[in-house]
């Protein structure tokens, strides 16, 4: 087995310096994790970046029910492999890897079985506020299983099968978010079918409406963001190249696009009416849901029923769908845009406010190698 890098032996527990949440709500604090012994099937990750998705943030300060603390946030992990198990078949020391928001799955169901693990039918072990519950899981316990840590700590162990290759050249800063908001547009826009030539509508422009601007135009459709804030034209046009903007809050301008679109992909988490944007979708027309608000939203049949409309939701994708992203990702040149911060529990929190007043492009991604 080969070495980690660390001098720590492979097959050894590895303590690890996080930054954590200690209960809900409560600032995000320096802590120390063990991360599991190297099994015969597993990749040490020696992490390297860690985006903050605002999920971090909703589950830190417990906003989505109850959770698991010591809390680790962190489901978008890019670094270098440092140690691999005696059966690992698909990466070496060296390679660089991105691990995103689900560690493990049943394997069994048929999701797991059609590669949409992140559908498992039992529930995919999520990379942080998880339990190892599967009896094949390396930390499985009769308590119920160990908790998963997430990506802001030096390090982690995750099975070979729940991990990605980043493909080489590519930055590893500006890729570690697509393995949350990459992803997270990428398997709507291919199971839902955008093709090129399609008019694209993108419904917010925070980390995952900038992805969706970039992915969608690499896949050849028009692309127009919509937003409430006219102070994000010149970003959307002219940052992200998008081809038109249009502020929904303006009668007129909302109505050049009156049964424009193909297809809508609404990544806004915030309450909202959904009314004004299927008026937007064209015969056929398509929304996609991937933003959660926090209240249940609202809609008329007849909005649906009448110009056979489709309202339907995606989460994140399967593994080999996210390794598809990365590829095409790398193929494009694209990454995320970002702005990196060091791995500092004062700047870790200064940077959630910030995020919470989308006072960011588009995501800040924690430098993991400067853990003091």
């Amino acid at each position: 087995m080969s070495g980690n890098g660390y001098g720590v032996a492979a097959n050894e527990a590895l303590p690890c310096k996080c930054i954590a949440a200690m209960s809900g709500g409560a600032p995000l604090t320096l802590h120390t994790i063990t991360r599991r012994p190297v099994g015969k099937k597993d990749v040490q990750i020696s992490i390297k970046y860690a985006g903050i998705c605002h999920s971090d943030i909703h589950q830190a300060r417990e906003e989505w029910g109850k959770a698991i603390f010591p809390m680790v946030p962190g489901h978008e992990i890019a670094g270098e492999v440092v140690a691999v198990g005696d059966e690992v078949t698909k990466y070496k020391v060296g390679d660089k890897v991105g691990v995103g928001c689900m560690v493990d799955s049943c394997r069994n169901c048929p999701s797991c079985k059609a590669g949409d693990e992140n559908y498992c039918q039992t529930g995919a072990i999520m990379t942080y506020n998880g339990k190892h519950k599967y009896q094949h899981c390396e930390e499985y316990n009769d308590e119920g299983g160990a908790s998963t840590y997430g990506g802001y700590s030096q390090g982690i162990v995750v099975d070979q099968n729940y991990v990605c290759k980043i493909p080489d050249g590519m930055d590893l800063a500006g890729a570690a978010p697509l393995l949350c908001a990459g992803i997270t547009v990428y398997s709507p826009f291919m199971y839902y079918g955008l093709k090129p030539g399609m008019k694209l509508a993108v419904a917010g422009l925070g980390g995952l409406g900038a992805m969706a601007v970039l992915i969608g135009k690499a896949m050849g459709a028009e692309v127009t963001v919509l937003s409430r804030s006219p102070s994000k034209r010149d970003e959307a046009l002219k940052e992200l190249k998008a081809d038109k903007f249009v502020v929904v809050t303006d009668e007129a301008d909302a109505a050049t696009v009156k049964s424009y679109f193909d297809f809508m992909i609404n990544t806004i988490a915030a309450d909202h009416d959904l009314a004004p944007y299927m008026d937007m979708l064209t015969y056929n027309g398509k929304q996609i849901l991937v933003g959660v608000p926090p209240n249940p939203l609202s809609f008329h049949a007849f909005q649906l029923a009448v110009p056979r409309k489709t309202i339907a939701g995606s989460l994140i994708g399967g593994i080999k769908e996210t390794q598809e992203m990365l590829d095409f990702c790398a193929k494009h040149g694209i990454t995320c845009p970002h702005e990196v911060i060091p791995a500092d529990p004062e700047k870790v929190n200064a940077a959630y406010e910030r995020a919470v007043k989308s006072d960011v492009k588009y995501r800040f991604v924690i430098d993991t190698a400067t853990f003091a």
